[in-house]
């Protein structure tokens, strides 16, 4: 189970002893599994499993009420909404984790109910079950948000929620300033915003990315918030009809200073789930041309995230072809 994060020599793997061996692959790309750490794969195959107190175990080196990535592997993992309700209502101790986890869970769970298809094409069936998951999801995630009102993690997933049933700019706007003042750097915060920013959701051409701007100005040299400027390019080029809208020398610029002065920056800390934030200027450059997307996929050695590639059909070939290309 352990080994080498991505099959480097074994200096790589004294220095990060939780890291999973990468699967080979013909073409040298691999989906990331469970972060590539082991502690994680814990955690992950015991809430597989149902067995609510080897997770709560295996949840131990981590703190969920700020580790948004570790609180995505437990969102994202099918089966966990069938026995977590059991755990609300039975531990009282651990009740805030689990309301967290269910919470969680239920706003990924609504939107498998929903699909990725035009609003326009969602069945009313689908819209039901969307809404009923999501009101849940909030009763649960503001509960947790009450009895731990340290945690950051319930507010940026109550900014889904509210962007899914869309509760409105003024909703929207509070949540987004709770997450800030429990850290005003927080990354995925302002991406859920980001989100929330763009046409499709009612916001107005060109102010996510004035936002991701502003926000990333503010934070320190190899701060990963960077990575919010490549994701607002990525949005763009999402909204846009024209599929070689970045390709041009001042985004290619901008992508490239950015990415410098983030995870290619020399105080940039590779904390777990680092492939995630490599994964989004590996893509956003890839998109404007830029040389600079050839150091960012180096530094993966093949390691794939399904975010936010999704955008694209085919995102693990789509991965590769850009990868290959430069």
């Amino acid at each position: 189970m352990f080994g080498k994060l991505f099959g480097r020599d074994e200096a790589r793997s004294a220095a990060d002893p939780h890291a999973l061996s990468a699967p080979r692959r013909k073409n040298g790309v691999h989906a990331l599994r469970a972060l590539g750490d082991a502690r994680v794969l814990a955690v992950v195959e015991a809430a597989d499993a149902g067995d609510w107190e080897a997770v709560k175990t295996a949840l131990a080196p981590f703190d969920l009420g700020r580790d948004h990535h570790v609180l995505g592997q437990l969102a994202d993992l099918d089966g966990v909404q069938d026995w977590i309700g059991r755990a609300v209502e039975e531990d009282e101790e651990h009740r805030a984790l689990a309301l967290l986890i269910s919470g969680a869970r239920h706003i990924s769970w609504g939107w498998e109910a929903r699909t990725s298809a035009r609003a326009v094409d969602v069945t009313r069936e689908q819209w039901r079950i969307f809404h009923e998951r999501l009101h849940i999801a909030e009763e649960q995630l503001f509960e947790a948000a009450e009895l731990c009102p340290g945690w950051i993690t319930p507010w940026r997933r109550l900014l889904t929620s509210a962007r899914g049933t869309s509760l409105g700019r003024v909703v929207g706007e509070t949540r987004l300033d709770a997450a800030l003042r429990r850290d005003p750097l927080d990354l995925e915060s302002h991406l859920e915003w980001l989100s929330q920013l763009q046409p499709r959701w009612g916001g107005e051409p060109g102010e996510a990315l004035e936002f991701a701007r502003a926000a990333f100005d503010k934070a320190p040299d190899g701060h990963r918030l960077g990575c919010v400027v490549a994701m607002a390019y990525i949005e763009e080029w999402v909204e846009s009809d024209d599929s070689a809208c970045l390709q041009h020398p001042r985004i290619r610029t901008a992508l490239r200073q950015a990415a410098e002065r983030s995870i290619l920056h020399h105080a940039y800390e590779r904390r777990l789930g680092w492939q995630g934030d490599y994964n989004m200027f590996a893509m956003a450059l890839s998109l404007s041309g830029s040389s600079t997307a050839s150091n960012v996929f180096r530094e993966l050695e093949g390691a794939y995230t399904e975010w936010p590639w999704t955008f694209m059909s085919e995102p693990q070939k789509a991965y590769a072809r850009f990868r290959k290309a430069f």
